[in-house]
């Protein structure tokens, strides 16, 4: 089929020339000579005693760890919480309303609706003390 092609798309493919033999640059692993095995025994001195090492010591395994932050946790909240509950006097709240039954919460208003229109809208059920 490539003998119908016009010459130009035959020199797209015709063969490269042949990769060039090199010789290899090392023995092979077979033919090389080795060193042979040593031993130990001058490195003996070199290493500590059995009886002077000191024994290993324990760290702490991640489940552990996350056990003991979580444990520490419960017990810094039951702390807080014990503090909270003897210093707590609701009588000498300042940050609380007079009447909590006399908030109101209005949702979903639309952005354009100002502090005006809701005092407005709200004053005909009574005085209105703060719109926030």
């Amino acid at each position: 089929m490539t003998q119908f092609l016009p010459p130009n798309l035959l020199a797209l493919f015709t063969p490269r020339d042949p990769i060039p033999f090199l010789p290899p640059n090392d023995k092979l692993p077979h033919e090389k000579k080795r060193l042979p095995y040593g031993g130990l025994a001058d490195f003996i001195n070199s290493f500590e005693a059995a009886h002077e090492t000191p024994p290993p010591t324990r760290i702490e395994t991640k489940e552990e760890r996350v056990a003991r932050r979580a444990r520490e946790k419960a017990e810094k909240a039951a702390l807080q919480l014990e503090e909270n509950l003897t210093s707590w006097d609701p009588n000498n709240n300042e940050a609380s309303t007079t009447d909590p039954y006399k908030t109101l919460f209005v949702a979903r208003l639309n952005y354009d609706t100002s502090e005006t229109k809701l005092r407005r809208e709200f004053e005909v059920y009574g005085k209105i003390k703060s719109v926030s």
